[in-house]
């Protein structure tokens, strides 16, 4: 994710940087002033924002196309999380490079002041507008901001005040248009600002409009509700024809409320072809506490799905296999050694840990242990942190079948994740790579 940024930040600062290029046979460059040191600032840092915030509204639309090269529909929310929060600190360190006239002025006079760009009649009126809600926008956005981070913010709330992003980035796309320096349109810097002036405003009117996801839904009802443990929700529920099955390890946006809109669940089972889906919901906010009470039988229920390349990896890449889950992370694992049932002999080597905190109230290890007694290449440790056994990156150098070549597939905590990584890199394990998905849609 960082790499991706970084990169595209650069080919956009390379895009505005070509203009500065001397040509061959040009007149010498402006002398550098303060005032010339300014306006590139003021001309970059709004790129900067401007770029960020159409990659985030292009993230936002849920390509599934982009899966595979990001790694996953988690991934790519990560991306546009952190695009957005980069393009807002950038259109806020624009707004004070702006705001900065005054105290040039102050120290360093008026001489070497660029002139002001002039155009007719209509243009000035449109530069006017456009500086206007460039002015509305830059107060909105970190108020956005405050809201998203701030995790004890309703969602239900959180997600209708989201939906105005797309207004302020129709604001923001009509604030660059018009306030970019008519030079850039004879440069990449122009070309590059109209194919994201483009994208990204046919990216927020389809969030607008609603058709995010359009072609991946799929209608149904909810079949069987029941709780298998305390603060854990099976749900079941039968699709129509448009649904076209999954693969082991994906999930989907479920939406049960109409006002509460959806949220990302793991598919806790392999497809069987009935257009049947299974959900494992974990009590984990005000939403999926008392979901059993809320949902009932025949109820009506919307998918949109499936995404997700949390797949079941094949043991032909040569590699040893390490699947760990925490909590609720379990429900890929299961939908994976369900999808094996039919076929053990294609079951990697794997050694499969699943931390719990109490082995015998926990709703799945008996599931787990019976899924894994007919695959012989699937080793099963159930930790269980009430008789103190905790995963660590020992623990996985103590069994002594992991090598540099092996893979690490966790699903869980992201304190966990945080504490093997570190783990393995003291041990001088570092070289295992670490597949993780992560629900962080917010």
């Amino acid at each position: 994710m960082k790499r991706f940024l970084a990169a595209f930040v650069a080919l956009v600062t390379l895009a505005w940087g070509w203009d500065l290029l001397p040509a061959a046979g040009a007149a010498p460059a402006a002398p550098v002033t303060a005032w010339t040191v300014r306006q590139h600032a003021l001309t970059l840092t709004g790129l900067w924002s401007f770029s960020l915030m159409s990659l985030a509204m292009v993230l936002a639309t849920r390509p599934a196309w982009l899966e595979r090269p990001f790694g996953g529909m988690d991934r790519i929310y990560r991306v546009h999380k952190w695009a957005g929060i980069l393009a807002i600190g950038f259109a806020v360190l624009h707004w004070l490079v702006e705001m900065s006239d005054d105290l040039i002025k102050t120290v360093f006079g008026r001489a070497g002041r660029l002139p002001k760009e002039h155009g007719g009649a209509f243009l000035e009126a449109m530069r006017d507008v456009a500086e206007g809600l460039g002015e509305f926008a830059i107060y909105a956005l970190p108020a956005m901001l405050v809201l998203t981070l701030w995790k004890r913010f309703p969602f239900s709330i959180w997600r209708y005040l989201h939906k105005v992003m797309p207004l302020l980035y129709l604001a923001l796309a009509f604030h660059a248009a018009f306030l970019a320096p008519s030079g850039y349109w004879t440069q990449p810097v122009g070309a590059l600002l109209a194919l994201l002036i483009a994208a990204g405003s046919a990216a927020g009117v389809q969030a607008l409009a609603g058709w995010i996801g359009r072609g991946r839904r799929s209608a149904g009802v909810v079949e069987t509700v029941r709780e298998p443990a305390p603060g854990l929700t099976e749900v079941i529920c039968k699709l129509d024809g448009t649904w076209h099955g999954h693969r082991a390890g994906q999930f989907a946006f479920v939406t049960f409320d109409r006002l509460e809109g959806a949220h990302p669940f793991t598919i806790a089972g392999a497809d069987r072809g009935d257009h049947r889906v299974t959900f494992q919901i974990k009590a984990l906010g005000d939403y999926t506490r008392g979901l059993a009470q809320k949902l009932r039988s025949g109820q009506p229920v919307r998918i949109e799905g499936p995404y997700g390349c949390f797949e079941l990896p094949s043991g032909a890449r040569g590699r040893n296999q390490v699947w760990i889950a925490g909590g609720i992370g379990v429900t890929p694992f299961l939908a994976w050694l369900e999808a094996l049932q039919a076929a053990p002999e294609k079951a990697p080597e794997v050694d499969f840990y699943y931390s719990v905190r109490k082995r015998e109230s926990d709703p799945f290890a008996a599931r787990l242990e019976a899924l894994c007694a007919v695959l012989p290449s699937v080793r099963l440790h159930v930790l269980s942190s009430e008789r103190n056994e905790r995963l660590s990156a020992e623990t996985l150098r103590e069994h002594g079948r992991h090598g540099a070549r092996a893979e690490i597939w966790f699903c869980g905590p992201q304190g966990l994740a945080d504490k093997l990584r570190d783990g393995l890199r003291r041990l001088g394990m570092g070289g295992m790579r670490f597949h993780q998905e992560a629900f962080e849609m917010r």
